[in-house]
């Protein structure tokens, strides 16, 4: 047990120092190293995601009192800071705070105080930078140098303050164009109590940015609004202008990030209207802690493609670390339009883009239940209730809280009640419908004409079905409230109140981010147990679809149905279904969402830390060539597509596809490779898995050597092809394996298959992305099932593409008959004594990299004799090259026995007649290469088994013409 408890207090102590803000790959070593040197207890120390995120949770409920918010509650039961506040209080653009969900609540300028001291007092752990669009506080200039400060926030503001692990700082425009800068000074200290650190807007950018931008292109289609249809031409004339605004309101909300963060913050980026922040963010120091949090819906990748940004801002939100959403449809479509528009590749966990993985993953917010739950117990909250049972006497209450905006369905929710009515007319005097809502953006037209007709159906439906004495509709309109004691609008008691009273609450979103109109219900119906109607369209329903009657608003029959049936509903079945509700209500709080989200972000910045231990560092360039000057005979080993090849597009617009089906050698590089190739003391090989004729057309020109198909045939340029294939090699596979390459083919757009003489290629890269996923797996399955099922292949999977080839067919066991067959051309009359190897090859094809070094070096590369001499069990042998090789290192001649042993499928003649064909002088001078002038280099993996990596095939070209300028 002791040995138990040393390992969790070393762990917690590495967690410790971690959230303190101590440097992320030193915590990551130590942690890393810590369970290496505990393989005893493997079973005690978390060391998985899971188990990490499982025993920091458990850690945070144990150490979390049961009245540890108490103390910032008053005798009202509001929340000291930050109370909800309903977002009737707020405009339109700050819909993003609370998904578009209502809550209610007074603020008091003495609470905001209270706990900022509260918070001065607590022991400061880690730093949370909220950064979102609009700041919890809205500031009116009273003089030159004075401001009047509103608070007026939803919930995300108090899901944050549920946090007493972090300081939270809030970053974002305070809603009001300050000029002059005896103004901003006088706001950012007047803000600084706050905790909140203002972004400086000026007038045009916020009219660009935030109404033209944010609001009229990405809000409407995000909700499936589509782009605006009233006016395309003025449209297209004013996207790039407000593109290029809202890119640079990003940048300008980056530099208040970086003039604030200090190291081991944590960095949580908020809604659409910040979609380029964290690029911007990664740009100015790739180790900050980056998450990304999505409050309304994310469309499908059909929808988010028609706009004409798409790529960029998917590549954009790319940089954080972990990107969350409200639902795992919203994650799901978001990697979809990344697979299908970037061309990146989606994994459980998120999406990778060449071995950077960014978490994608569903965080369902929550609401402050216990708040809720506590204030139905307030005298005032009772004193509301009483009053309105007083008044809707001997009638059912259905309820119905809203924006009125375009997404709400508020007018499918009346429609359905209408028919309801006509269709049960003993219920017209024993109903009635409270519909609430919130105005907004009364200045456009769209909104003013949503208002028009949802007040003429009220008014046509109460004339039809209402009396003297009893309307069946009550259709309020609250606005937002132009101080905190406007009685205009509904408070947060009188709120509660409505939500206890209520028998069927109705809601009926066409497309809702959350919608936590419905937790509030839940949580206000202990004593009542009233029916959730809800909209499958809205993020809830994935939450409360359990105990919830869902419904498609648009079916307005269906939700008249449904209404008679949430009606009559049996009091046992109310109560199952509100049990269901409350529990998840209770238990999935706001607090609980946003603790989640960072604890998840932080070890998702950890595990990228262990994951970046395995990644090769950056080719040291300058080191290369001095070591490439300061040798006698050079020996460069190049791959060809992705390395030498021309770029193609980036973007995933595939333009010309052909360009990649086709490759042709980089423009750039015809000018240093020939320089390079004319050197006597440079012998390059090109190494391909491509056809002869693809290494013909590129480099017929050139004097070097060429190896196709996986180096199978070779040829020095200026003679004719060879091969090194053994002599009995069975490729009676070949013409079955073709047949069901062509009906794959034929059966999936886009795609194209390769025939070569030693191998088979299936390409479905440019095939819709998902369909030629699932046309692989059944393309593999028949093979396995029935032509290679007996054959010696090997199936080769890369990143679109199915490969058989031989067994035994990689670029590593190819190298030594290359050599052996350069050394027997007499090409090479001095001892090698650099070798650069560089190659974007499949990680099957990746032995090439430790064909000189089975290991990486944990140290100074040791020479490559002791390296060749530790591997001769590794690589098969049937090559005069590893002959040679076995003379360096001054290895035994192999016995008959072991000569047989090492032959390759059992053609042992063929290599001994190889081999009898070399003098001891060729062998024992191919190589004579120390550790440290050996360079090999993956071009564009992250992951891979080369000691160096080069980021993309321009790399290549630079490094290529560095050589070139080198030779005398």
């Amino acid at each position: 047990m002791g040995a138990i408890s040393v390992q969790h207090s070393t762990f917690w102590l590495l967690v410790v120092l971690w959230r303190s803000g101590s440097d992320p790959t030193r915590v990551a070593i130590m942690y890393e190293d810590e369970l290496l040197n505990q393989c005893s207890s493997t079973n005690t120390v978390p060391t998985s995601r899971l188990e990490r995120l499982l025993r920091e949770r458990e850690l945070r409920r144990s150490t979390r009192s049961p009245h540890a918010n108490d103390e910032s509650r008053d005798s009202n039961g509001n929340v000291d800071v930050f109370s909800n506040i309903n977002d009737m209080y707020l405009s339109d653009g700050e819909r993003g705070y609370r998904d578009e969900d209502l809550s209610e609540g007074i603020f008091s300028e003495k609470h905001l105080n209270d706990s900022c001291d509260k918070q001065d007092a607590r022991v400061r752990k880690q730093r949370l930078l909220v950064v979102a669009n609009r700041l919890p506080v809205s500031a009116t200039r009273k003089s030159e140098d004075s401001w009047a400060l509103e608070i007026s926030v939803g919930g995300l503001v108090s899901a944050l303050l549920g946090i007493n692990e972090f300081e939270a700082r809030w970053i974002g425009w305070a809603g009001v164009n300050v000029p002059d800068e005896i103004g901003q000074r006088s706001l950012t200290k007047a803000l600084a109590e706050k905790r909140c650190i203002p972004v400086f807007l000026d007038e045009e950018t916020v009219h660009q940015y935030y109404n033209g931008y944010c609001n009229n292109i990405l809000w409407p289609l995000f909700h499936y609004l589509g782009l605006p249809q009233e006016d395309r031409l003025a449209t297209t004339r004013s996207f790039q202008s407000q593109f290029a605004s809202y890119k640079n309101a990003n940048q300008m909300f980056a530099d208040v990030v970086n003039e604030h963060y200090k190291e081991g913050d944590v960095v949580w980026c908020h809604d659409y209207h910040l979609m380029f922040l964290p690029r911007c963010l990664k740009e100015y120091n790739s180790k900050m802690k980056v998450g990304w949090f999505l409050h309304t819906p994310f469309p499908s990748s059909e929808i988010h493609r028609t706009l004409p940004s798409r790529s960029e801002l998917l590549r954009s939100v790319l940089a954080a670390d972990l990107v969350g959403f409200h639902t795992y449809d919203y994650a799901r479509h978001f990697v979809s339009a990344c697979t299908r528009i970037l061309g990146l590749e989606g994994t459980p966990d998120g999406v990778e883009d060449q071995g950077k993985l960014t978490r994608v993953a569903a965080f369902p917010i929550g609401i402050d239940s216990d708040r809720f739950v506590r204030a139905l117990e307030l005298p005032q909250v009772k004193d509301h209730m009483k009053e309105l049972k007083e008044r809707f006497a001997g009638r059912m209450v259905m309820l119905g809280v809203d924006r009125l905006d375009m997404i709400k369905g508020i007018p499918q929710k009346i429609l359905a009640f209408e028919k309801f009515l006509e269709e049960n007319p003993i219920w017209r005097d024993k109903v009635v419908l409270v519909q609430i809502a919130v105005p907004t953006r009364t200045d456009v037209p769209e909104y003013q004409k949503l208002s028009s007709q949802v007040h003429e159906i009220v008014g046509r439906i109460n004339g039809r079905f209402g009396s003297l004495t009893t309307v069946p509709i009550h259709h309020l309109v609250r606005s937002r409230p132009s101080t905190l004691t406007d009685d205009r609008s509904l408070d947060f008691h009188a709120l509660c109140a409505l939500y206890a009273v209520t028998d069927v609450a109705l809601v009926t979103s066409l497309r809702d981010g959350m919608n936590l109109v419905s937790y509030e219900f839940v949580a206000c119906q202990a004593s009542k147990k009233g029916v959730l109607i809800l909209s499958e369209f809205a993020g809830a329903a994935q939450s409360l679809g359990a105990g919830a009657i869902l419904v498609n608003p648009w079916n307005v029959t269906e939700v008249a149905a449904s209404i008679g049936y949430a009606l009559t509903m049996p009091a046992d079945e109310r109560e199952k279904r509100h049990r269901h509700n409350f529990t998840h209500v209770t238990t999935h709080t706001s607090q609980e969402w946003a603790e989640t989200f960072v604890s998840e972000l932080n070890d998702t910045v950890v595990e990228a830390q262990l994951r970046t231990r395995q990644i090769p560092p950056l080719l040291p360039k300058e080191e290369a060539v001095e070591r490439y000057l300061r040798s006698n005979n050079r020996l460069l080993i190049l791959g060809f597509n992705a390395t030498l090849t021309e770029p193609v597009d980036t973007q995933g617009r595939r333009i010309d596809q052909f360009k990649e089906m086709e490759p042709k050698l980089h423009p750039d590089l015809k000018e240093p490779l020939k320089r390079l190739c004319n050197d006597p003391n440079t012998t390059i090989i090109v190494l391909s898995g491509s056809d002869r004729n693809v290494l013909d057309e590129n480099f017929g020109e050139y004097n070097l050597w060429l190896a196709a198909e996986h180096g199978m045939f070779l040829r020095l340029t200026t003679e004719d092809w060879m091969t090194t294939m053994p002599e009995n090699l069975n490729m009676d596979w070949v013409d079955s394996v073709k047949h069901v390459f062509e009906y794959f083919t034929e059966r999936t757009p886009r795609s194209h298959f390769e025939l070569r003489e030693t191998s088979l290629v299936w390409n479905y890269k440019y095939a819709d992305v998902e369909f030629g996923k699932l046309q692989s797996k059944d393309l593999l399955q028949h093979l396995w099932t029935g032509p290679i099922s007996n054959a010696s292949v090997d199936v080769v999977q890369g990143g679109r593409s199915v490969e058989v080839r031989a067994v035994g067919v990689t670029k590593g066991a190819a190298i030594d008959r290359i050599l052996g067959e350069i050394v027997h051309h007499n090409e090479v009359k001095a001892p090698i004594d650099y070798v650069l190897c560089v190659g974007h090859f499949l990680p099957k094809d990746e032995d090439i990299y430790t064909f000189f070094e089975p290991e990486l070096p944990a140290g100074p590369a040791p020479s490559a004799r002791t390296k060749i001499a530790s591997s001769l069990n590794r690589f098969t042998s049937n090559s005069t090259g590893l002959a040679a090789f076995r003379r360096k290192a001054s290895l035994p001649s192999p016995t008959p026995e072991k000569r047989a042993t090492d032959s390759f499928s059992g053609n042992g003649n063929w290599w001994s007649r190889m081999r009898d064909k070399m003098t001891m002088h060729e062998g024992s001078s191919v190589l004579d290469l120390n550790g440290d002038n050996y360079f090999s280099c993956a071009v564009g993996r992250k992951r891979s088994s080369a000691r160096y990596l080069l980021e993309s095939s321009a790399e290549v070209v630079s490094l290529l013409k560095e050589l070139a300028e080198c030779q005398h």
